[in-house]
């Protein structure tokens, strides 16, 4: 697969306004990297990963008409495009992981990057290959406090469009008994599998190709960091039924001009919103059985 680069040349103050825009065309994150004179001086790079698909014409027309908007209050040049290879994509994105330190205690550490944890804290040793799931992206951060605050020992947690496995790993090492972890993309299926062999957390952790259908049973916790989109389809197809009846429902992936409809759509199968959460343009959601 190959992928179309987005590059934007701002300054430091400058970078955030452009990742958050960024942000809503690149599921994947986006990366952000200083110029030799450091972000203070220098200029900053702004990139993102487009995959070249049958949708890439729309989005890349989209993404352009955003950043000519914000170009109206913050002086940037046009962004520049070009082609990568898939293993030029894999090796770029490297150089932008750092050690991520989330919530209370949480801790992703990209697989290459020496760390030494403090006593208490749960790391979980990411290598995301191709597979969604960085740590850095802000719908995967906030799912990541949501486990955090929720998960109890010996829950059983769903992860529906688990990626590379990231959250249903820290859901095993916050102390889940059981998780199910599924994907349509058989990429991330390997790529999650490696990940939770590397964090030792096999016996607890089945990762398996699939979706809702392939979810049998009845989960504590059920975490879906999915475009809204999909959520809404499963939500049709029974997603509520597969919660006990003290369950909690994690979403994200949804814009926050999407947060209304998917709230309705979540009464409509007898589930309610009882906690948000809000970063940059994206929300997730939690719900629970209405009373």
């Amino acid at each position: 697969m190959e992928w179309l680069e987005v590059s934007v040349e701002t300054t430091g103050e400058g970078a955030e306004a452009v990742a958050e825009v960024l942000s809503r065309f690149a599921s994947r994150g986006v990366a952000i990297e200083a110029g030799p004179e450091g972000p203070a001086v220098g200029p900053v790079f702004v990139r993102a990963y487009l995959p070249i698909d049958d949708e890439l014409p729309q989005t890349r027309q989209r993404l352009e008409e955003a950043l000519w908007h914000l170009s109206q209050i913050l002086p940037i040049p046009e962004p520049s495009f070009r082609v990568v290879s898939e293993e030029e994509w894999a090796e770029a994105w490297k150089a932008h992981y750092p050690v991520l330190h989330l919530g209370k205690r949480l801790v992703i550490r990209p697989s290459w990057l020496p760390y030494i944890p403090a006593e208490g804290e749960v790391v979980v040793d990411l290598d995301p290959g191709m597979a969604f799931g960085t740590g850095t992206h802000p719908t995967t951060q906030m799912c990541l406090l949501a486990l955090e605050e929720h998960v109890r020992p010996g829950m059983r947690v769903l992860d529906l469009g688990t990626g590379s496995g990231i959250l249903a790993i820290a859901a095993a090492k916050l102390g889940a008994a059981k998780v199910l972890a599924l994907d349509n993309d058989p990429q991330a299926v390997v790529v999650a599998r490696q990940n939770v062999r590397r964090n030792g957390v096999a016996d607890r952790v089945q990762v398996a190709e699939g979706s809702l259908p392939q979810a049998r049973g009845l989960f504590d916790l059920i975490v879906v960091n999915i475009l809204a989109k999909v959520i809404l389809e499963m939500l049709q197809q029974g997603l509520a039924a597969r919660l006990k009846p003290a369950g909690r429902l994690i979403l994200a992936g949804l814009l926050k001009s999407q947060e209304d409809e998917v709230a309705q759509a979540l009464g409509q199968v007898g589930l309610k919103v009882v906690a948000r959460r809000a970063m940059d343009e994206w929300v997730a959601l939690e719900a629970v059985r209405a009373a």
